[in-house]
């Protein structure tokens, strides 16, 4: 039996009742953290709740060598656990297929994931939601125009958009809200200086909602102008951010009163 157990969004406390059973019960405990990770918690605390010891895979290992699999074809119990929802990283699906071709029997044990616990926080209606999309840290001769495209043709429909913010765990660089809005301002001002302000959705006037450490006590949600967010403080990670479209005047009172942002927004309504 081969599992894939989601851990939840900030520590050991969010494995559900079923994850927990499933770890306490297989032969061999796997995990990744490269997609996702529990900052509330440490591989102890995991350990001493599941009681034994969990096994800490790097990418190659998962995606070339697929470790866990060959112990799963050998016959033994295994399970390989990640943060959030174990489906919502595309790796993870291509290992269910993998599996099933290889006939061995798959059990998928879900967790809490950011793609709904954010839209939840943030106070926007989550239908209203379109095109999810990740800022990546910029590198030498990259630097795509994508995500901020996404959102604009996001706004175009009027939908919302949630961005999902770049995770090297493996360097321990987790981008920040902050860095998120500044690499979306500097696509607006790549544009502007290309003369293409007719694609300029998106500006310092933009309200954007920054949001921290989903699932802790201490969550930050916090909404404002994108000039004035980008200086905010919001603290360790994990952070990601949502950019509203048109808004409901329930959706539009809930950033107000719980998030801070300026009641002007009410008078668009």
């Amino acid at each position: 039996m081969l599992y894939f157990v989601g851990l939840g969004l900030f520590d050991e406390k969010d494995i559900s009742l079923k994850g927990l059973e499933a770890l306490k019960s297989v032969d061999v405990v796997y995990a990744e953290f490269f997609t996702s990770y529990l900052f509330g918690s440490s591989f102890e605390a995991i350990e001493e709740l599941i009681g034994k010891e969990i096994i800490v895979l790097n990418r190659q290992e998962v995606e070339e060598e697929n470790v866990f699999m060959k112990e799963a074809i050998m016959g033994k119990n295994v399970a390989l656990i990640c943060g959030g929802d174990p489906l919502i990283a595309t790796t993870h699906t291509d290992f269910l297929v993998e599996a099933k071709k290889k006939e061995i029997e798959v059990e998928v044990i879900h967790g809490s994931s950011i793609l709904s616990s954010a839209p939840g926080i943030s106070g926007l209606q989550a239908y209203k939601f379109g095109k999810v999309t990740t800022i990546p840290f910029p590198d030498e001769n990259f630097f795509p125009h994508s995500p901020y495209m996404a959102i604009a043709n996001n706004l175009a429909n009027d939908a919302h958009t949630l961005i999902l913010l770049d995770i090297q765990a493996h360097k321990n660089r987790y981008m920040s809200v902050n860095q998120g809005l500044d690499y979306l301002m500097k696509i607006k001002n790549d544009l502007i200086s290309d003369k293409r302000e007719n694609e300029c959705l998106i500006d310092e006037d933009t309200l954007a909602i920054g949001i921290a450490r989903v699932g802790s006590k201490n969550v930050v949600v916090k909404a404002d102008k994108i000039g004035k967010l980008v200086d905010f403080d919001f603290g360790g990670p994990l952070h990601c951010i949502a950019i509203p479209s048109k808004l409901h005047i329930v959706e539009a009172e809930y950033l107000v009163e719980v998030c801070g942002a300026p009641k002007e927004i009410l008078d668009d309504i």
